[in-house]
């Protein structure tokens, strides 16, 4: 085998290793923001979620920002025994944004809410994790 091919082999290999490790570091960080349960049937990402428990993580997937638009959204997944069964974005809110946003009291810091909103077409996700503050939208199942 020439010395090129060899040299390829081993920066293929290398790039193979750090990528799996990257991506085994990142799935161990995705601890639960929260726990909710969701009383009926929604709609997540366009995608039927059924009623229950889940763990709310955040996800690894990008969020492309419109111009002019700050980091101010991420991609939450909904974990119920270990899968992944559906995402949507969250709006996240900083600790000292909450007044201006909310006018009911907000979670307090490691626990969350679920919410029937207007007409009792969707339901709000209120997850407080470490004072910031996710909240996700999501429209009732018809």
């Amino acid at each position: 085998m020439s010395a090129s091919r060899l040299l390829t082999s081993a920066a293929t290999l290398v790039a193979a290793v750090v990528t799996a490790a990257t991506l085994t570091a990142a799935v161990q960080d995705q601890r639960p923001l929260g726990t909710v349960r969701l009383p009926r049937a929604v709609v997540a990402n366009g995608q039927p979620l059924a009623a229950g428990s889940y763990a709310v993580r955040l996800s690894p997937d990008p969020v492309t920002p419109v111009v002019g638009q700050k980091d101010s959204e991420h991609w939450v997944e909904f974990v119920q025994g270990g899968q992944v069964k559906g995402k949507e974005l969250a709006s996240v809110v900083a600790p000292a944004d909450v007044k201006a946003v909310a006018e009911m009291t907000p979670p307090s810091a490691g626990t969350s809410k679920v919410q029937t909103l207007r007409g009792a077409e969707y339901l709000r996700v209120w997850v407080n994790s470490g004072g910031t503050h996710y909240l996700v939208h999501l429209s009732l199942q018809k």
